[in-house]
């Protein structure tokens, strides 16, 4: 029996190991016990509980107004704890947070094995994203068994000195939750809260922007100009829904409800679970956003994604011609968005439906992996 802990902090995080956790515990071989950090709480919860999961330890370390030494010295610290306590034989790890590399390095301070989900992924600057980036390629460095997504992923690792053999081309888990969360909001429609209703309704409905940003190398001026975009877009396409889940985080909060607050088609709602979430994104006609994960999941419903950031990490999209990158600049923005809205010729070149991240049986790789080594 291998004991496995999976460590995550982040709704993101929760998402895409979900589908693993799942897996673990419906194969026989393993005891799996799931840790979170709670680097997010609120929007880690609702995610989780779409999955009908329940951690088995909560570190709590989330504190307000605290920097990043704070958060991945605390990280460190109490998974050193949990480690010395648990001792799992492998501890897995997702992506890119504070979480993820203050998980890995605990543990290779136990001698503990570690196992990489979405490993690979590079923008080849360290400060964009910011600190994911870095904390991707530490990560690597600890790492004993690296679940690359893409091809693309596995060819980064390998320019980077890890073994082949200690690489796995698994696809995307992201697609595996996809599809889990599409059967149940196509079977039951959630409700979306602080959205009328009307404006959810499927065929024949009315145009909307789902837009999300939370990048911390966005902050300041970067959610000023994006605010602009959307304040002028909001003003061009009054027929338009423009619908922003706002991040919990005080420096998206306070330029996004001071720059677009009490505009009739501007609907700034709180942050969503999973499920909500993923209707709305089935329902959107086009999704702005900075997130990693929304340029994964979009392709796969066809939506055309505009990515306002100037680098990414998820490339594949991008060739495939279902995402473009367009930055923070709000004429970029503007142009983009417009462009889309007003040119069915330019919105079909990128609204059909393909998965370069994964076909839905990542986690089934993965555990497969896991339970032959």
């Amino acid at each position: 029996m291998t004991r496995i802990s999976i460590i995550l902090g982040t709704r993101p995080e929760a998402i895409k190991l979900a589908p693993v956790i799942r897996a673990l515990r419906e194969q026989s071989g393993f005891e799996s016990r799931v840790c979170v950090t709670s680097q997010h709480r609120e929007m880690l919860r609702q995610t989780l509980e779409a999955f009908e999961i329940k951690p088995d330890v909560d570190l709590d370390l989330m504190q307000a107004n605290q920097t990043l030494a704070d958060l991945t010295s605390r990280a460190i610290s109490g998974l050193d704890h949990y480690f010395e306590h648990e001792r799992p034989e492998v501890v897995l790890v997702q992506g890119d947070t504070t979480t993820v590399f203050a998980a890995a390095l605990a543990a290779f301070y136990h001698r503990i094995r570690v196992g990489h989900v979405e490993a690979g992924l590079r923008t080849g600057d360290k400060y964009s994203p910011f600190p994911e980036e870095i904390n991707r390629v530490l990560t690597t460095r600890l790492a004993d068994y690296h679940f690359a997504p893409t091809a693309l992923a596995k060819e980064n690792l390998l320019a980077e000195g890890v073994p082949g053999a200690r690489i796995y081309l698994t696809g995307n888990t992201v697609i595996d939750a996809l599809e889990f969360a599409l059967r149940k909001v196509r079977q039951n429609p959630p409700e979306v809260p602080g959205l009328p209703e009307h404006w959810l309704e499927g065929c024949g409905a009315k145009p909307l922007v789902l837009i999300t940003g939370h990048r911390r190398e966005n902050f300041g001026a970067g959610f000023e100009s994006i605010c602009q975009a959307i304040a002028e877009l909001a003003e061009r396409f009054p027929e338009t829904a423009f619908v922003y889940p706002v991040h919990l985080n005080p420096n998206v909060r306070e330029p996004v409800f001071r720059r677009l607050s009490g505009r009739p088609n501007v609907f700034l709602i709180q942050p969503l679970g999973y499920l909500p979430f993923v209707a709305l994104m089935d329902r959107a006609t086009l999704i702005l956003t900075d997130s990693g994960g929304v340029q994964e999941e979009a392709p796969s419903l066809g939506k055309p994604v505009l990515v306002m950031r100037n680098t990414t990490e998820r490339p594949e999209a991008i060739a495939a011609g279902s995402a473009r990158l367009i930055g923070t600049q709000s004429e970029q923005i503007l142009a983009g968005v417009s462009t889309l809205l007003t040119d069915p010729q330019a919105y079909a070149a990128m609204a059909r439906p393909m998965n370069p991240y994964g076909d839905g049986q990542a986690a089934a790789r993965i555990v497969q992996i896991l339970l032959e080594r």
